[in-house]
């Protein structure tokens, strides 16, 4: 799945000055990434952590010992087969309700005598055939067993059928079932999306397997490891058209029959009808379709989806040695779409905004994002749905990789954006404020600890995606590329359409690195990468120049908190004074030839997956090289150096003004890497002092380093006339609008207001360049009054694509005055007003505005029985919910009411959010000790007062 939800690949992270004085930081969320990047929440300023034991997960206790009260399924039955009829009623019946009717017939291989059939069924109403709910027959034993009894057991969502006798071990049977579900609104399983055409409303039935929402369209075996095949055939309306993962097999007037599937999971599976239209192409024997609203095609928003699916799928053939295992490709973006993306075998589904594309309106961050999707979701096409990872403990591997080659293909499609570098940013920065906590978790669990739904929902999040992502380029880089692709391949061939545990990827490197790489000690790839996995967390490296000594030991952010023993073997890079150094390894303790007359840096390049500190002089010789040179040292590592050193001062083991001074020369700093580097943890700055007198302070040290960032982008786009050229030049320029903006650069300031009111006057003539529109948005709204805001509410419910609706939907939330934002955090109740895809995301919106983020905290107090219902047990975007609403919570009244909520509202639950809740107690514990901490070092620091 795409990182839509948590991880978004849209840079334009807004920053406004509001009216009260404050800074209000908008993050525009898919990711998904996010997501998935969607992964769908941005770089996060870092949080603190205040635990001080690793949190030991516990295995799920069923309520007894009975096989229907376990999570899992017995190992008894295999499934062969479905033949699966489905009719999907487009219009309301009699009671008011949009619904489905079924009919399902699963063949199954019995692996071991038993006289209980277990198979998931959720939320489903089954029909009673001969007085039971599912009927049984035999292909291969003569005198099959009759159900005796059967019911549906509600807390592990089964269909439990008990039988006369026993199932013969070998033998082969049958099982029919007729149901009845409603086609709700809720985003999982079988569900309806709603769009408006020309004044009508039109109905979609849609679907979203994963993790464990097949069983809410269908009776099936809901497991990954339970690969069959499956026969579709859709009942609909004569209007409209049917699609799912295979090719049609035959079309009887309102009945679409498909090919057979490959032996796939039931995960995997997508099945929709719709009213679309879409544009089509040939790649070799695979053909390509990209659907959409019918005036989304006319408009030619699938074009470049369309332009680039071709060739990401032909580096990937290349990239895996390994043919595209499907006849089809389509993809398909939907108007209701919880995630990012979802990578079904065949039929992708998107989000709107991460496959519709109109240069007239979409940002360069808008392209980039749609261009890694794709190619996120082609890459599952293979690595994840050709070979599946036998349960969800290991959903690391599957989500990890993707996250990182879909740099690589996004790399083949636009080759000169250079947007292999911003996985720094966009994963790695990102998941070491969350893995930097003691409330983080390892990568890999235990099939025990990961049971119930909601658990397996918390396992999409920034560690599985992101820390998935960077240990894999890591791993890549110290085996070298061609070493880790030779594995690859030999693993995805090797168990082709089968299901893998995360180690058999292990053991297919070792074996073709068994004569190439040398590793340390004699080390296997299991030794290396096993702590990295096993383990949480991940090591401080420091170097002293003085001695050349290297050691390493847990990092947490918490200065408070013990870190563990743990132990990881580290591969160093490094380079001094610009020439770069023999590969070395440390385990616990080695040396270096260094000097202290000499700069040097480690991890260049930020291959590895460690913070890197430095003593006192090599700190004070690389300042010196950033304010004399910075060029000669690497671009990431300067991204590196400011990164590293803001979290080592949260962790106390640097001072406050050292962080600080690493951006003491960011005013002859031009590159986007280090400056996004900056601003990511100078928002941190922000969100603790941004009600406070050290916010003036913040602003005028801000003002003074990006003025000559804004006059250099000013001078080289003809005074914000044309876009540069650079891909990532076009994101520094709107850094530096959105900081100049924000800081109190008057001219700044004057600029966006105007190009607002020159669009309020003619509003069907924006004169706001794409990639510019998300700051001036929210810079003009925050800035204006109730016009500015219902000009911009009237702008998004006509706009004609869904980037520019969330541009305006992210930047209504900048407004000042409080009315306006009651009013919009009611909007979120009402799906007609803001999608139930938008809901979480808008609420956190109104949330980072310094002014919304009170207002928010008590809508989601009061509201909480209703929004938990809505989005809280399985809803990926839940966790960010309740991270958004507390994030800048740094006093211990803030606390008082963080645990009260958690204590009030216990017996409703958190579900998917349950880990959120405790990371955001640790992160408000650990705010209050470093503003107490750092408030007067900050006040009187030096390099906040130099003129």
């Amino acid at each position: 799945m795409g990182k839509g939800l948590f991880i978004s690949k849209t840079v334009g992270v807004v920053c406004v000055v509001l009216a009260a004085g404050a800074v209000a930081t908008i993050i525009a969320l898919s990711v998904v990434y996010s997501q998935e990047k969607s992964k769908n929440a941005d770089v996060e300023p870092t949080s603190g952590g205040t635990s001080t034991a690793q949190p030991t997960a516990q295995p799920t206790e069923p309520p007894s010992n009975e096989p229907w009260d376990k999570y899992r399924l017995p190992d008894s039955l295999e499934p062969e087969f479905y033949t699966l009829t489905l009719w999907p009623r487009l219009q309301k019946n009699t009671d008011g309700l949009y619904v489905f009717t079924g009919k399902s017939t699963v063949r199954f291989r019995c692996k071991k005598e038993t006289n209980l059939i277990l198979i998931h069924s959720n939320k489903l109403e089954l029909s009673l055939l001969d007085n039971q709910l599912a009927r049984l027959s035999a292909v291969s034993d003569p005198s099959p067993p009759r159900i005796q009894k059967s019911w549906l057991q509600q807390e592990t969502q089964y269909l439990v059928l008990q039988l006369t006798d026993v199932l013969k071990a070998d033998q082969i049977y049958e099982l029919y079932t007729e149901f009845q579900g409603e086609l709700a609104d809720d985003l999982g399983g079988f569900y309806r999306s709603v769009y408006t055409e020309d004044g009508v409303e039109k109905v979609i039935a849609t679907t979203q397997m994963q993790p464990t929402d097949a069983r809410k369209a269908f009776p099936c075996f809901d497991e990954p490891a339970m690969k069959a095949i499956f026969n579709i055939t859709l009942i609909h309306d004569q209007n409209t058209v049917a699609l799912s993962n295979s090719n049609v097999l035959g079309i009887d007037v309102t009945k679409t029959t498909f090919h057979p599937t490959e032996r796939m999971s039931t995960y995997l599976l997508a099945f929709i009808v719709c009213e679309f239209d879409f544009e089509n192409r040939m790649e070799g024997d695979v053909m390509i379709r990209i659907f959409a609203r019918k005036k989304a095609i006319e408009a030619g928003q699938a074009e470049y989806a369309l332009n680039k699916t071709g060739p990401i799928l032909k580096f990937f053939e290349e990239y895996y040695n390994s043919s595209y295992p499907l006849e089809k490709s389509d993809q398909i973006a939907l108007p209701d779409f919880n995630a990012g993306a979802m990578e079904n075998w065949g039929l992708i589904t998107y989000r709107e905004t991460a496959l519709l594309y109109d240069p007239a309106v979409s940002s360069n961050g808008n392209k980039e994002r749609i261009a890694t999707i794709i190619a996120h979701e082609l890459a599952h096409m293979w690595f994840g749905n050709l070979v599946t990872l036998k349960w969800w403990n290991d959903l690391w591997l599957n989500e990890g990789f993707a996250s990182y080659v879909e740099y690589l293909g996004a790399d083949y499609a636009e080759p000169t954006w250079n947007v292999k570098d911003l996985i720094v940013l966009g994963d790695m920065h990102r998941v070491f404020a969350i893995d930097a906590l003691a409330s983080s978790h390892p990568l890999s669990s235990k099939e025990e600890d990961i049971q119930k739904p909601a658990e397996i929902a918390e396992l999409f999040d920034a560690i599985s995606y992101s820390k998935g992502a960077c240990v894999l380029r890591m791993l890549s880089n110290f085996l070298t590329e061609p070493i880790f692709l030779k594995g690859l391949q030999s693993y995805l061939n090797a168990f082709a359409f089968g299901n893998t545990v995360y180690t058999d990827l292990w053991d297919h490197l070792q074996a073709v690195n068994s004569s190439g790489m040398a590793l340390p000690n004699n080390k296997k790839v299991h030794d290396i990468m096993n702590p990295w996995i096993l383990q949480m967390g991940f090591p401080v490296v420091t170097i002293d120049t003085s001695s050349g000594t290297l050691t390493q030991k847990h990092f947490l952010l918490d200065p408070e908190s013990t870190p563990s023993d743990f132990i990881w073997d580290v591969p160093i890079q490094w380079m001094k004074t610009g020439d770069e150094k023999p590969y070395t390894w440390l385990h616990q303790k080695e040396g270096l030839q260094t000097s202290p007359l000499e700069w040097l840096v480690a991890n260049v390049n930020v291959t590895g997956y460690y913070r890197v500190n430095y003593d006192d002089k090599n700190w004070d010789n690389l300042l010196n090289q950033l304010n004399v040179n910075h060029e000669d040292i690497p671009v990431l590592n300067r991204a590196q150096l400011i990164d590293d050193a803001f979290n080592l001062a949260r962790a106390n083991i640097v001072p406050t003004t050292r962080a600080l001074q690493t951006t003491s020369y960011l005013s002859k700093e031009r590159n986007y890497m280090a400056w996004e580097s900056a601003l990511d943890n100078l928002d941190y700055f922000y969100l603790m002092f941004d009600r406070s007198e050290i916010y003036g302070l913040l602003q005028a040290y801000t003002r003074r380093q990006v003025t000559p960032l804004f006059n250099y982008f000013k001078t080289i786009t003809d005074t914000w006339t044309k876009d540069p050229d650079g891909h990532t030049e076009q994101y520094n320029e709107v850094n530096a609008l959105r900081m100049a903006c924000s800081s109190g650069l008057t001219e700044c300031n004057e600029l966006v207001q105007n190009w607002y009111k020159e669009w309020m006057t003619s509003p069907d003539s924006n004169p706001i360049r794409p990639n510019l529109r998300s700051t001036v948005y929210c810079s003009a709204i925050a800035a204006g009054g109730e016009e500015e805001w219902n000009f911009g509410w009237q702008r998004l419910k006509e706009a004609a694509i869904a980037i520019e609706a969330d541009k305006l939907r992210a930047a209504l939330a900048c407004t000042t005055k409080p009315w306006l934002l009651n009013r919009y955090l009611e909007f979120t109740l009402n799906a007609t007003q803001i999608r139930k895809q938008d809901a979480t995301s808008t609420i956190v919106y109104i949330a980072n505005n310094v002014v919304g983020q009170p207002l928010a905290w008590d809508f989601v107090r009061t509201n909480w029985q209703y929004i938990f219902q809505e989005y809280g047990g399985g809803s990926f975007s839940f966790a960010n919910l309740i991270n958004g609403v507390t994030k800048r919570f740094s006093t211990p009244f803030d606390l008082k009411q963080l645990e009260q909520f958690k204590e009030e509202n216990a017996n409703i639950g958190f579900g998917s959010g349950t880990l959120a809740v405790e990371q955001s107690i640790e992160r408000t514990k650990a705010n209050i000790a470093w503003v107490n901490k750092n408030r007067e070092v900050v006040k009187s620091c030096p390099v906040t007062h130099t003129k």
